[in-house]
């Protein structure tokens, strides 16, 4: 808490800056935190996607429309989703937002989700319910927030939709995801997530929201366990893959 006191004094005290370039923003830019020339190198996932983790395909005539690395795993959420590609200035926007505490980049990111979401038509009326990815307690204390939480909240507003909080949770703190290979990602994730009422997730349809999908392993890990409490289907839907 006092950390985040403390950013928000610096804020006032200092000219707001795009917090990609770290160039000094625009009156008009200013609500966004990011200038226009950054934005405009935001790189945005496009047609065809993968019908697994939604990574755009280079071939669409690939084997069930599937990415050469979804042809060799099986994920346990129904289909996952991105708006962007992990790479540049939304690299450099989701470091700021998780590792820096600025909070306030979840109502633009959000936003750009919230226009994934219309642009491509995912089917939120079929949604019942929004749930953010939780974040282990020791990883909570040491940032202070859960980004999932906050991209989460503007969805659930902008789409009207329940999010469910505290139902699913972390029942250990794990080894960083981005340290590990595939097959120790798995391993090291597995049965680390509990649901922990049964009855808001029974035949449900689930819209799980996230930051990052990089392999999946954590996704996958935490759609099963809703699963496995009798959630019907779950879809994935992150900033960035």
């Amino acid at each position: 808490m006092l950390r985040r006191l403390l950013l928000g004094i610096t804020d006032l005290v200092y000219p707001k800056k795009c917090l990609a370039c770290k160039d000094v923003l625009a009156p008009a830019e200013s609500s966004k935190h990011v200038c226009a020339g950054c934005f405009s190198k935001i790189k945005f996932n496009i047609p065809p996607f993968c019908h697994s983790c939604g990574r755009h395909l280079e071939d669409f005539k690939t084997h069930k429309n599937l990415c050469p690395q979804c042809l060799r795993l099986t994920f346990n959420f129904d289909r996952a989703f991105s708006p962007c590609v992990y790479d540049g200035v939304v690299k450099e926007l989701i470091h700021e937002f998780k590792y820096k505490g600025k909070v306030r980049l979840a109502k633009p990111l959000g936003a750009l989700m919230a226009d994934f979401i219309r642009e491509y038509s995912l089917p939120m009326e079929y949604m019942d319910h929004i749930l953010p990815m939780p974040l282990s307690k020791t990883r909570l204390r040491e940032r202070e927030f859960n980004q999932a939480h906050h991209l989460s909240t503007h969805l659930s507003g902008v789409f009207e939709k329940d999010m469910l909080d505290n139902v699913l949770t972390r029942t250990r703190h794990t080894r960083s995801q981005t340290e590990l290979e595939m097959p120790e990602r798995r391993k090291n994730i597995l049965g680390s997530f509990k649901v922990t009422d049964r009855g808001a997730v029974k035949n449900k349809n689930i819209l799980l929201i996230d930051d990052v999908l990089t392999t999946g392993a954590t996704s996958s890990e935490a759609a099963g366990v809703l699963k496995e409490a009798g959630a019907n289907i779950v879809f994935v839907l992150t900033l960035a893959n």
